[in-house]
């Protein structure tokens, strides 16, 4: 049977998973309109990983991926299986672009640059005959009773389309176009939107000393979130001190499990800045310092275990005068250093906003979204992917996993759909 490119698919949104699912439907013979409100496609993309593009995570099989998934890990079980990590680097090498694996089994292109991943997703479209629309922002979906069948864009023109997909992301920098568009859509077409908030984000913190080691980076420290006596997140790597508060990928990944707590009044958060060593340990280490340093104040004794930004505020708060003689330390104070070197506690108010958010956490309910080919319960021949779906992840290339297979099962369901 000869396959004619008659089925027509429009598609909402020139990012990641608007290009992905462009590009997969087009391959599966269909004529393929996408629609993007920007100058140019892939602004958000080009920002990402701080403009290198960390595109997916070369963790192995979905086991593996799926425990970095923090909302509803379960509904991407099928656009996984369908079209992985693994097909993904697959995909970008076969077009051309070279992928390197770094610390984390982050995978980035070669080059760094995260225009080149632009490029290729462009070129791709351009073999598989996508028709881009640029500085063409739609204003509502065409319905005929239970089915979508086109797009009006903002300058009136109507376009009548098979299946349209959604792809036009959440609300995170809004700067790059993600206004919440998406979210409009979907609900005139009956569907749901759960509670929305900035997620792989800084957080606010209320102590006054935070802002004092403003510019200060912690590595290799243990972090901890914690309501009360309830562990809220538990992990370990890099911070940075911020004028308002703590950042850094740490920070990033453990503000997407708090936002809920928050709600409910602030949460504690404990940094161990010595988590290799047990209590014992590093009061031994204290005791061969203050040896070694019994002539100094306390205030130049701890050069070896601390940036020296820090060492002010350790001893402020382990309530130890700066001028004391380190030969006057007693136990009791040492053991209060102790403490404080082992569990640093701050008070996390807020989460900064969607200006500095890398990804939405909330979005279209799932349970109103087909697994398996991303098609729409509410409306036939609409289709969704990407930010805009009630799915986010932690940091390393997994939530732009989560794009390119929702995408791409998106793709395949319209097509197919049709």
């Amino acid at each position: 049977m000869i396959m004619t490119q008659t089925r027509r698919v429009l598609i909402v949104g020139g990012g990641a998973a608007g290009m992905m699912a462009a590009i997969s439907a087009a391959r599966c013979g269909c004529q393929v309109d996408l629609y993007e409100k920007n100058e140019k496609l892939g602004k958000k993309l080009f920002i990402t990983g701080k403009g290198r593009c960390n595109v997916t995570n070369a963790c192995e099989g979905v086991e593996a991926f799926l425990p970095h998934v923090v909302s509803n890990p379960r509904f991407l079980y099928s656009a996984f299986y369908g079209f992985d990590n693994q097909a993904m680097m697959a995909f970008l090498e076969s077009e051309g672009l070279h992928l390197k694996v770094e610390r984390g089994l982050r995978v980035f292109p070669v080059s760094d640059k995260s225009s080149d991943v632009i490029r290729t997703l462009e070129q791709a479209m351009r073999k598989a005959g996508v028709r881009v629309h640029l500085n063409a922002p739609v204003k509502s979906l065409i319905m005929e009773e239970d089915r979508v069948c086109g797009l009006t864009l903002a300058s009136g023109e109507a376009v009548a389309g098979d299946a349209v997909i959604l792809a036009a992301g959440g609300l995170s920098y809004p700067s790059t176009g993600s206004d919440g568009d998406g979210y409009r859509l979907a609900k005139s077409a009956g569907h749901s939107v759960t509670s929305l908030t900035p997620s792989l984000v800084p957080m606010v913190v209320e102590e006054d000393w935070c802002r004092d080691l403003q510019g200060l980076s912690l590595r290799n420290i243990g972090f901890v979130l914690k309501r009360g006596k309830k562990k809220i997140y538990e992990g370990f790597g890099e911070m940075m001190f911020t004028h308002f508060g703590i950042t850094g990928p740490v920070v990033l990944t453990g503000s997407t499990r708090i936002a809920p707590h928050l709600k409910k009044g602030p949460v504690s958060c404990v940094i161990d800045l010595k988590p290799a060593l047990s209590e014992s340990e590093l009061d031994a280490r204290l005791l061969r310092d203050f040896d070694k340093y019994h002539q100094r104040q306390m205030r130049n004794a701890l050069g070896d275990l601390l940036p020296s930004s820090l060492i002010p505020v350790v001893l402020l708060l382990a309530q130890i005068d700066p001028y004391l003689p380190v030969h006057e330390l007693d136990r009791q104070s040492r053991l209060r250093l102790l403490s404080v070197l082992k569990g640093l506690t701050m008070t996390v108010t807020a989460l900064r906003g969607y200006n500095e958010a890398v990804i939405t956490q909330g979005g279209v309910n799932v349970r109103e979204i087909r697994p398996d080919t991303m098609a729409s319960r509410k409306k036939t021949g609409l289709y969704m992917a990407g930010e805009m779906l009630d799915v986010d992840a932690e940091t390393g290339g997994f939530n732009l996993q989560i794009a390119w297979s929702t995408a791409w099962a998106a793709g395949i369901g319209a097509a197919r759909g049709i």
